[in-house]
């Protein structure tokens, strides 16, 4: 009779064929990747179950066994299935025995799967399926008809029907499919449609056994998964037993992501370290470390290490080297032992351990301080933080690692050795490598820090090579690339090495002094002759025997732990530091750039690096903008390479000098070669971790100061009184508007009471409505205010808006007490409002668990909570942001922190907490009321995260505590915990205690640690006898005695300690006895460093967001104009703060400016320098003229290092200034927003370098250094000389920086105008460049510089002596211009051919083509040239008058186009043929007119400005572009542009003047050789200004007497 197998599955526990309980993975072998099941439609079933199924198991089926439905019974039946795998067939057996009419039944194991129309599925082919299974198994059962019966008939697949191995995969389909066939998943129902329309895969339930509950169809179980997602678990569940905890875990890794479990330490490791009975952090420590050793012996030891490290400074303890702490090692002993063995942590020793490690309890910074008065037992004690211990135990756990690495590293050799020693036959070989292994591990032994025992490593990895066991053992052998070590000692020349003299070990031990060894005795032959025994076919020679066996020798010298340890002892004391800068790092490091005080370092040694300098030092070398080297100072090196003698012989034969000086290479080798190179990159190591925990401590100081401060103290009396109540918090942050300017209430306890939003307090402006609504939100804030009574008000600060909401506020309050003075507490008169910064607010407002506390609160609530609860306990708010998602570490306290590992930052503020925490004590009672004060309750003693957290639980279940032992009994703390955390934790009448009746220990509010309760008592009474003199009863006594010396603390004051200790023979325990006497007067008496309200200093860079790095004087900051009045600009800068910009300090010629507003407009962008800083009115004085641009009075003052040494070289060379002035383009480069095929966003150089490989005539337009009111037309007029012509863009609205940077409505180039960039091209672009080519192409051009082109003439005039010779040739200075050459008798003359889109001027006439201005040439050349040149009224004509505008242009009466005013744009050309332009050669004639003037004149003859040669720097260099500003033509910048050294003739609008008073004038229209800034604009001195450059006078003055 068939049994209900449902109930069997329910009661019984699954076993395999071993009788073995399934693991739960099988059990319930629902595959883990069931939800992907649903995406991966495309997956084949098989795959999606996690295997594959094999043919022969797709073969197997076995009718009987799938009749039993529940998975103990077929996996029973294993074996049974195993006996007719050979009995059955496959179905393509079956179907070759029908073909050959051998009569078989059709219902095999596997069915073909019909397409099916309908859901509803005929039942005529069950029945046909029984028939078969009754021919062959003798029909359907009754347990079977139940089935059927229980599980529906339409809807359930007949199990038979189902091979075995699928019955374990996918026991049941889908209602609908009736059968499981290799190709299911090609036939897709009719109604197996998405909402689209798409034919989707039939997803599958996954089912390992069956699993309905008794009355439940599949089809329903189908609809609840449709409905629920699979429902496994849930049967699943019932059938193991609600209350498993074995599968409640296993369920919590399946449902979670591991870093889910483990964020909130719900991993088996997590509840492991919760159950155990050691300190937390004890146990995390020790995961690592393992267990440490408790036998004397290990702990002496370890103590003698420990107290050298610290000796040598090995952990900074206090940022200063040479440390003065007489630690004593007894101590140390005694701390190992407290730790090790009593597993006590440090801030239980430090309170409750005093005596026995007193030496280890001084602060290294304070103890000086601390010395003084140090009996006054009155005195509060201050919060300390304990860095001597936390230094010991951080090396306890580095030697600790040590010691685990040296123990594995020995078993490992010796295993390596012994399978080493089975490969080796050679005698001689094994004795070595006998001798090699003992050394070996003497060295590790002896090995005493990470450095050496990687010495050691290195030398056995040279001796006994890894890698080449286990080859033929059948594994795949790996390409390995193999050294030039081991070739040289797979060929045997070890053995050369060997006869070279001392071991690399014998060196060793002659240079560390070891002992010393015999005298070395060199062998008869000459090296060679001994060579050329070992030669083979690697080394044929024996000069290739020597150098490989060399090679050997100095690789082993260079690996010897002895002298590595010799070498690098002297290294590390005597290397020294050098940096300088790159080429780029002269550019970009500046003054006030962050690595300026490391520029220029010389010679600095490394014990001289005590701070963080080196990490900024190496962030500028991986920048590429220093060169830092390490080296061994000469006279060192010399000694270094004096001691290393000893490794030569003292023999004086020819053969011993010819060993010597192979020694003499081997030591040069081992020395040059390996080991300074290996000792540098240690030193930089060293450099590193030693920086990084300079870096650490100072990350540490800036912690502990934020955290060591007390809550904001109320000013009335209250302070004396038991009640130590915060003071209740109002706290505001300022809100722009969305979200509004915020204020929350807080009580004491920090909870929210409420929120008041003020959307129009800020409000400035006049409008009625406004004032209306600012009125509004002022009485709704003084009601707030008068309904709360707030102790303090507590404001964000963020920006300059805030001292003005100050202001409102302190209105507000002045209001409150005028008109209610009755309603108004007395201590609202008081009442002060503080800054408080709002940077670690922020944090809280973006952490999770800021959501989890204030659930449904706005941002801006949750950052004025923190900002409250700050001021009322600073201390819980930052161990708020110490959860699971360590937001602490997103606080910025120091700017280099990015240096550190996010790791190493978060052992630090544990390290600080810890020590806060501990010392200030948490106040249980209160914690359970309001939990964001149980934040801080992982740092106490003995606990950490999960046991806090466990702890906490426990403690909020049961609501309150009344008796520290609760904490064993009610709360399980394990013992070893208990001891450890119970006096840190205040149990007192607070918090839902605090109106209970229940006795309360008064011990058990103080500091004084349970074990000592004995001893208070007896002091207590002692004291309290002494008083009363002996007449009381003797047993009210005690428990009267501690709450009258409470209550009369002036018994214990008076009480003399030592006389006390005297007489109970008890002088050892002092330091109890003192801590037990202070807590009987007052019980957690708060340490912590009063609230003070930040200083002037600190409220202003809170406001600003500035720091005295970005904020300092001399600085260049942008600002923009706000408002021009008078002589005054109001400029506001990035940060919020106003500049002020006085006109003396806008322009050097300041004197000539008559309104400033000429000059500035709202919205102008200037680059200026700080003059100095108003800190009260948040306001600095700027100043933006170019002579103090350029100077460097404001140079950054800085702590400067005494090895900072600059090395000012005299010149600097072209090169760099090119580089410079790129690198400035760049800088105030302004890409623009137009969109033009020959438009791009590239400087002047990048246009250059692209037009460089184009031809001549190819042009690009780009955006004008002049600003963004201008573009530069860059032409390629020849190989390397490129033009650059400005066009002046107008119609701009100057709304704001986008508009500007659209293309302009007009665009202008001289006096032609055009509409669009098209225009340009066509009118202005194509003709010019036709006449370019035209030219370039004529018969009678010379390409070559003038020099070349001179000499050509003069080549060709030899030839034809009657002739005038004349050719064209490019004007390399002046791009844009031809030079007409022509010699008639023997000099060459030269005048200069203007380049315009009308065609070529030429003697101030234009010429279509060249043909015609030849023959004007040719018919005119004897012609008198005077009246071409200037005069000296047209030259005073066109000098600009300096003009109001802004930037300066020329006034009307510029006569020249190209002459004008900056603002109009002159030529400026790039020629890369400098080095050559003319010689200085010809005489200059008597009448030349340039010469008439006198020796102060200028060329042209116009007198000179204030007389004198103009010298120095060009007119735009210094200024335009740099400030955002034009600079206008007055008469200072009149001085060419010409290079130091030349004499720098003054350039005038329109002209530029070669090198010599002597030479040819040019005509003007292209300014030459400037950089993209523009050195010189060149000018038309004609009537006709349209042109790129204009014909001159100049020509070189032969015999022609002009």
């Amino acid at each position: 009779m068939g049994k209900n197998v449902v109930s069997d599955e329910e009661d019984e526990l699954e076993v395999d064929e071993e009788g073995e309980p399934i693991e739960g993975d099988r059990l319930n072998d629902r595959d883990p990747d069931d939800d992907d099941e649903e995406d991966e439609e495309g997956q084949d079933e098989y795959e999606n179950d996690g295997f594959i199924v094999d043919d022969v198991e797709d073969e197997e089926v076995d009718e009987d066994e799938e009749r039993e439905d529940s998975d103990e019974e077929r996996r029973k039946k294993k074996k049974k299935r195993k006996k007719k795998e050979a009995e059955d067939l496959d179905e393509d057996d079956y179907e070759l025995l029908r073909e050959n009419d051998v009569n078989v039944p059709k219902g095999s194991k596997k069915f073909k799967r019909l397409k099916k129309a309908q859901r509803d599925f005929d039942e005529e082919r069950f029945g046909s399926d029984e028939e078969f299974d009754g021919s062959i198994k003798g029909g359907v059962t009754a347990e079977e008809k139940l089935k059927r019966t229980l599980f529906g008939d339409d809807d359930g697949q007949p199990l038979e029907d189902i091979p075995e191995d699928e019955v374990q995969i996918d026991e049941e389909e889908d209602g609908d499919m009736g059968e499981e066939d290799d190709m299911a998943d090609f036939i897709v129902d009719e109604d197996d449609l998405d909402e689209h329309g798409a034919s989707v895969r039939r997803k599958k339930l996954k089912k390992n056994k069956s699993r309905q509950a008794p009355g439940v169809t599949s089809s329903a179980l189908l609809e609840a998964q449709e409905i629920f997602g699979d429902v496994d678990e849930l049967l699943q569940l019932r059938k193991q037993g609600l209350d498993s905890s074995e599968w409640r875990e296993r369920r919590l890794e399946d449902q979670f992501e591991p870093t889910v479990l483990s964020e909130k330490y719900m991993t088996e490791k997590d509840d492991q370290i919760r159950m155990t009975d050691i300190p937390e952090r004890m146990q995390i420590s020790e995961e690592s470390t393992g267990t440490p050793p408790i036998d004397e012996m290990s702990i002496i030891e370890e103590s003698t290490w420990i107290q050298h490290q610290l000796i040598i400074g090995a952990v900074p303890l206090c940022g200063k080297e040479g440390q003065d702490l007489s630690i004593n090692r007894e101590d140390i002993m005694r701390f190992l032992e407290l730790t090790h063995v009593q597993k006590l942590d440090i801030p239980f020793i430090a309170t409750y351990r005093k005596e026995q490690c007193l030496s280890l309890l001084k602060d290294p910074e304070q103890h000086e301080i601390d010395d003084v008065d140090q009996d006054n037992s009155e005195k509060t004690p201050a919060i300390k933080w304990h860095r001597v211990l936390w230094a010991i135990q951080d090396l306890d756990r580095k030697w600790l690692l040590l010691q685990k690495r040296k123990t594995g590293l020995q078993s490992h050799y010796s295993k390596r050795f012994e399978e080493e020693s089975r490969r080796v036959y050679d005698e001689t070989r094994l004795n070595l490598n006998q001798q090699l292994f003992e050394s070996i591990l003497k060295a590790l032994k002896d090995a005493d820090s990470e450095r050496e025992v990687d010495d050691v490593d290195a030398k056995f990895n040279l001796h006994f090579p890894p890698g080449e066991v286990g080859v033929d053992e059948g594994q795949y052998k790996r390409p390995k690339r193999r050294s030039q070590y081991s070739i040289c000692n797979k060929a045997g020349l070890w053995m050369v090495a060997s006869k070279f003299g001392y071991s690399a070990e014998q060196l060793g031990s002659q240079l560390s002094l070891e002992k010393m060894n015999d005298e070395l005795e060199d062998a008869k032959e000459t090296p060679e002759e001994m060579a050329s025994n070992f030669t083979c076919a690697m080394f044929e020679t024996p000069q290739a025997v020597l150098k490989g066996a060399r090679h050997m020798a100095a690789v082993e010298i260079s690996c010897e732990p002895s002298v590595k340890k010799c070498v690098r002892g002297i290294y590390m004391e005597n290397a020294v530091v050098s940096t300088i800068p790159t080429p780029d790092g002269k550019i970009a490091i500046d003054s006030f750039h962050q690595f300026a005080g490391v520029k220029w370092l010389r010679e600095k040694p490394l014990s001289r690096f005590d701070d963080a300098q080196w990490l900024l030092i190496q962030k500028a070398e991986e920048e590429k903008l220093l060169q830092v080297t390490i080296k061994l100072p000469e006279k060192c090196l010399d000694e270094l390479n004096k001691e290393f003698n000893v490794y030569l012989s003292n023999g004086v034969s020819k053969s011993a000098q010819q060993w010597n000086e192979q020694r003499q290479l081997i030591l040069k080798d081992a020395l040059f070669g390996f080991l300074l190179p290996s000792m540098e990159k240690e030193a930089r190591s060293l450099l590193t971790s030693r920086a990084k925990n300079c870096l650490l401590l100072e990350y540490g100081k800036v912690l502990w100061s934020k955290v060591s401060v007390g809550p904001y103290q109320r000013k009335e009396n209250d302070i004396n009184s038991d009640e130590e109540a915060a003071p209740r918090v109002m706290a505001c942050c300022w809100g722009p508007g969305k979200p509004a300017t915020t204020f929350v209430m807080l009580d004491s306890s920090g909870e929210v009471l409420d929120v008041l939003y003020t959307g129009s307090l800020t409000l400035r402006s006049q409008n009625v409505n406004d004032q209306q609504r600012k009125k509004n939100d002022q009485q709704r804030v003084l009601k707030f205010m008068t309904d709360h009574q707030p102790h303090v008000v507590v404001l964000g600060a963020v920006n300059l808006s805030c001292t003005r909401l100050k202001d409102d506020i302190y209105e507000i309050i002045f209001k409150m007490v005028e008109e209610n003075p009755r309603d108004v507490g007395h201590e609202m008169d008081e009442l002060s409002i503080v800054y408080g910064d709002e940077s670690l607010p922020r944090l809280y407002e973006n952490s999770r668990i800021s959501s989890d506390q204030l659930p449904g609160q706005s941002g801006i609530v949750k950052r004025a909570v923190a900002l409250g609860r700050y001021l009322q306990n600073p201390l819980a708010m930052v161990a708020t942001l110490c959860g699971p998602g360590k937001e602490i570490l997103s606080w910025k306290l120091s700017p280099l922190e990015n240096f550190l590992t996010a790791d190493e930052k978060y052992g630090m503020v544990e390290q600080v907490l810890v020590d806060v925490t501990n010392q200030v004590g948490l106040d249980v009672n209160l914690a359970t009321s309001h939990e964001w004060l149980f934040a801080p309750l992982q740092f106490i003693s003995g606990l950490g995260p999960r046991k806090a957290a466990s702890l906490q639980r426990s403690l909020v279940r049961v609501g309150t505590i009344f008796t520290r032992k609760d904490f064993v009994t009610t709360h399980g703390l394990g013992k070893k915990v208990f001891v450890n955390a119970v006096g840190f934790l205040r149990v007192r009448r607070s918090g839902l205690a605090a109106n209970s009746s229940q006795f309360i220990d008064l011990l058990d509010d103080t500091r004084i640690h349970p074990e000592s309760y004995l001893l208070a008592q007896e002091l207590a009474k002692d004291v309290y006898d002494e008083d009363l003199k002996g007449d009381h009863d003797e047993e009210d006594a005690l428990e009267m005695a501690i709450e009258q010396v409470r209550d009369r603390p002036s018994l214990l004051k008076s009480l003399r300690l030592d006389k006390y200790l005297e007489s109970k023979e008890r002088k050892n325990k002092r330091e109890t006895f003192e801590d037990i006497r202070r807590e009987l007067i007052q019980g957690f008496q708060d340490w912590r460093k009063q609230y003070k309200e930040p200083s002037q200093d600190e409220e202003f860079f809170m406001i600003s967001g500035e720091t005295e790095d970005t904020l300092a004087e001399g600085r260049i900051v942008q600002a923009t104009v706000r408002r021009v009045q008078g002589g005054r600009a109001i400029c506001v800068l990035e940060s919020g703060l106003t500049g002020m910009i006085m006109k003396e300090d806008y322009a050097d010629d300041w004197r000539d400016i008559i309104e400033l507003s000429d000059r500035l407009h709202e919205d102008d962008i200037l680059t200026c320098k700080i003059k100095s800083i108003q800190k009260n009115r948040y306001q600095v004085f700027l100043v933006c003229k170019d002579s103090e641009m350029r100077s460097n009075r404001y140079q950054h003052v800085q702590n400067l290092d005494p090895y900072y040494h600059e090395e000012r070289s005299s010149l600097q060379s072209e090169q760099e200034k090119a580089r410079k002035e790129k690198e400035l383009a760049k800088k105030h480069f302004k890409p623009r927003m137009i969109v033009h095929p020959r438009f791009q966003n590239i400087t002047a150089d990048e246009a250059m370098e692209y037009l460089s490989d184009k031809d001549p005539g190819e042009s690009i337009i780009r955006p004008s250094s002049r600003g963004p009111s201008y573009l530069t037309l860059t032409l390629k007029v020849y190989d390397g000389v490129y033009a650059h012509k400005d066009i002046v863009e107008g119609g701009k609205e100057h709304k704001d920086i986008t508009s500007l940077l659209r293309i302009g409505k007009t665009l202008k180039i001289g006096e032609d105008t055009f509409e669009d960039l098209d225009e340009v091209m066509d009118r202005y672009v194509d003709p010019l460049v036709s006449h370019l080519k035209a030219m370039l192409s004529y018969r009678k051009f010379r390409r070559g510089t003038k020099t070349e082109v001179d000499e050509l003439l003069r080549i060709e005039k030899s030839e034809y002596p009657m002739r005038i010779v004349y050719c064209f040739g490019i004007s390399h200075e002046h791009p844009g211009t031809f030079i007409l050459t022509y010699i008639r008798s023997t000099n060459p003359h030269h005048e200069y051919i203007g380049l315009y889109p009308k065609g070529f001027k030429f003697r101030k006439r234009m010429f279509e083509d060249i043909d015609r201005l030849v023959a004007y040439f040719q018919r005119h050349i004897d012609d008198p040239q005077h009246e071409s040149a200037p005069s000296i009224r047209s030259v005073a004509a066109m000098v600009p008058m300096r003009s109001p505008a802004a930037g300066g242009s020329a006034g009307a009466s510029m006569g020249s186009g190209w002459g004008g005013s900056a603002n109009e744009g002159g030529w400026r050309g790039h020629s890369f043929d400098r080095g050559q332009s003319s010689t200085p050669g010809s005489r200059t004639g008597r009448n030349d007119y340039r010469n008439s003037g006198s020796r102060d004149g200028h060329p042209s003859g116009l007198p000179r400005p204030y007389g004198g040669r103009g010298r120095g720097r060009g007119p735009y260099n210094s200024s335009r572009g740099h400030e955002g500003q034009d600079s206008s033509y007055d008469a200072s910048k009149w001085d060419s542009g010409a290079k130091k050294g030349d004499d720098g003739w003054g350039n005038f609008p329109g002209a530029k003047v070669q090198n010599s008073p002597g030479r040819e004038a040019f005509p003007g229209g292209w300014g030459g050789g400037g950089n993209e800034s523009g050195s010189g604009s060149g000018g038309g001195w004609g009537a006709d200004n349209s042109g790129w450059g204009q014909a001159s006078a100049g020509t070189d003055n032969g015999g022609s007497g002009w």
